[in-house]
């Protein structure tokens, strides 16, 4: 009995989400990532793009931008320039993005790292709203520009700390991030 009221229930969150009916491609296409940022010194170009899903729901897209040159894995282990761009199907809380940035970064880093970078992580997270769907986040790092969090276009954070931004990066690109699916997707 109560596995049929179990999938009866998935079944209507699932009719009553039309995102949640939605392909991968459809997805992708609506995230809009292009394939190239030309706009920028060097160029850079789109490695690879995912959907990140948690239980059942497709919360953004994500892609993963480097120069032409080199392979996504290479730049995620580097320090050359990179975007991740994430597009967002779902309401998150400004609280709620915090408290999943802030969780990964604990499992990620040690103590003594979090601590040296504790005031630019406190600085990050200040810059947060909370979050609509069509909203977009862009990370950026570059060695002239630093780290930069964009949202809606508008640069909300900055800082030229490489530290910080390898470790801002580890959420989504690292092992033990996020999601190890997002990881891979995004990385091959």
């Amino acid at each position: 009995m109560r596995h049929r009221l179990f999938h009866r229930m998935l079944l209507l969150i699932a009719l009553a989400s039309p995102i949640a009916m939605a392909s991968q491609a459809d997805l992708l296409t609506k995230a809009d990532f292009p394939p190239r940022l030309d706009g920028q010194s060097p160029a850079l170009e789109r490695k690879n793009q995912a959907i990140l899903t948690h239980l059942w729901t497709d919360v953004y897209a994500a892609a993963f931008y480097t120069e032409p040159s080199i392979t996504a894995k290479q730049a995620a282990f580097t320090q050359a320039p990179q975007k991740l761009e994430l597009y967002y199907f779902q309401e998150i809380s400004r609280d709620d993005a915090i408290k999943a940035a802030t969780a990964t970064l604990e499992h990620q880093q040690t103590k003594e790292t979090l601590s040296r970078l504790r005031l630019e992580l406190d600085r990050l997270n200040q810059s947060f709203q909370d979050i609509k769907p069509g909203d977009r986040y862009v990370l950026s790092w570059d060695r002239s520009d630093g780290l930069n969090l964009i949202r809606n276009t508008k640069v909300i954070f900055a800082s030229p700390d490489p530290e910080l931004a390898k470790v801002y990066f580890a959420i989504w690109l690292a092992p033990d991030g996020l999601s190890g699916d997002l990881r891979e997707a995004l990385l091959k």
